[in-house]
């Protein structure tokens, strides 16, 4: 799946098949599902790209302090740039990750 089939996939009422459990993560969080974004990144503490997501998350909801913690659990930097860029990073670390 590219970039761009997996933001068009945002509009529609259910996730692509196939999805790996971030990626799923990733579809609710571009959809502005946070609570069920969260679930799925609590469930997988401790995996940066999960811990990642988590900093993501936190930082959408203006909690700084809990971000910079998660960004801590997975070995990141905070993320210089919007939560919207973030996010598009995220995704394409992802897709990249699961064509190999």
């Amino acid at each position: 799946m590219t970039y761009a089939e997996f933001d068009a996939s945002l509009t529609q009422h259910t996730p692509p098949a196939g999805l790996s459990p971030l990626l799923l993560a990733l579809w609710h969080t571009g959809r502005d599902e946070w609570a069920e974004a969260h679930d799925i990144a609590q469930d997988h503490e401790g995996e940066p790209a999960y811990d990642w997501l988590h900093a993501l998350l936190h930082r959408q909801e203006g909690d700084t302090t809990n971000a910079a913690y998660w960004y801590r659990r997975a070995g990141r930097p905070a993320f210089d740039g919007s939560t919207r860029h973030e996010w598009q990073t995220l995704v394409k670390s992802q897709l990249k990750e699961q064509t190999k």
